[in-house]
């Protein structure tokens, strides 16, 4: 066999595996979090959070940048020591397990691991095989099978041979999900995987988390994105300023903030207030302004915004965008919180 060709190996032999057994224990809890602190300084950047996963399911960690959600990640994968609560793996004390046997069952993958090292993609995915030897062991064919399926898996295999620096960000990207299959993990953890990659990257990423559940992984992804919860995420726990203000699925998340909105941008700012009037006359809501945009959530999405620009247009309103959109995560923070997402990353 050519050795830069993937092995036939079915993805799958330790995949199905895995699979099946998540299945005979579809309702083990996999992960529990008891009351977890982590402060910087005086800062309290968690507090208080306790929440469960269960084994094969994905939760997603949904926040702005700044809510605590990275620091929470690495208090539930072992790479922070909380300053109180504790976290369990079957019910154990992460805190207490040995460090090698917790790399073995859990691995990480940052937002935006890097390197100034040119290495191949065949060095990075080897990287996930350290736990599982020995300074005196070499490296055995159940080494290089879990390398050959964790490239396959995530589709990285025909690239094993290119330098890291000459890769694209959603190619690095796989090869870090490549290198944390290779640990052959129960938990895993992302950090906003599809941050900064383009639409269609991002679509292809998320096809590899979803095979990865399939697969009978237990995942906690972190992310900014409603859509991409509602896309990868079996249950969601909203984080804003360090505390969980909201658990549920997409659909009960969207639910709680109301449905659909009508949404103006008007020509000039100047009109603002005239517009709102007008809107919230034409429809019998409350009307949001930022700027230049107008917000207004009502029942018949269709109908309210037929009837706004026609009054709008009597008014001699002008309008550079009108339309309709479901729910966004500053909507969703704006009603939990009443304030909007922030964007300041509190240092992790």
């Amino acid at each position: 066999m050519n050795p830069h060709e993937s092995m036939n190996l079915p993805m799958t032999e330790a995949f199905e595996e895995s699979a099946d057994t998540a299945r005979g224990q579809a309702h083990a809890v996999s992960i529990t979090a008891e009351n977890l602190v982590w402060k910087i300084g005086r800062k309290t950047v968690v507090d208080g959070v306790s929440f469960q996963v269960t084994q094969g399911q994905t939760l997603g960690l949904l926040g702005p940048n700044g809510s605590g959600k990275t620091s929470l990640l690495r208090l539930l994968a072992g790479l922070r020591k909380p300053f109180s609560g504790r976290v369990l793996l079957d019910d154990q004390d992460i805190q207490r397990m040995p460090r090698r046997r917790l790399a073995q069952r859990v691995a990480f993958v940052e937002q935006h691991a890097s390197t100034t090292a040119n290495l191949r993609v065949i060095d990075v995915v080897k990287l996930g095989r350290f736990p599982h030897r020995s300074f005196l062991s070499g490296w055995t064919q159940a080494d290089e099978n879990a390398v050959e399926r964790a490239m396959a898996h995530t589709g990285i295999d025909h690239k094993r041979l290119d330098g890291w620096q000459n890769m694209s960000g959603g190619e690095r990207q796989r090869a870090h999900i490549a290198r944390a299959l290779a640990q052959e993990p129960k938990e895993l953890f992302l950090d906003e995987p599809t941050t900064g990659l383009d639409p269609r990257t991002r679509e292809q990423m998320w096809d590899v988390i979803r095979s990865l559940v399939e697969g009978g992984s237990t995942i906690l992804l972190t992310t900014q994105y409603l859509e991409e919860a509602d896309q990868l995420a079996d249950s969601i726990s909203v984080i804003d300023r360090g505390h969980v203000i909201a658990e549920g699925t997409a659909d009960e998340l969207k639910a709680s903030v109301g449905g659909k909105r009508i949404e103006l941008t008007l020509v000039d700012e100047a009109d603002a207030d005239r517009a709102r009037r007008i809107v919230a006359s034409s429809t019998g809501t409350e009307v949001a302004v930022t700027g230049r945009v107008l917000t207004a959530q009502v029942g018949d999405p269709n109908a309210a915004l037929i009837a706004v620009l026609k009054v709008l247009g009597e008014e001699s309103v002008e309008l550079h965008d009108a339309g309709i959109r479901r729910p966004t995560l500053d909507d969703v923070f704006l009603t939990l919180t009443g304030h909007a997402a922030e964007e300041q990353e509190v240092a992790a």
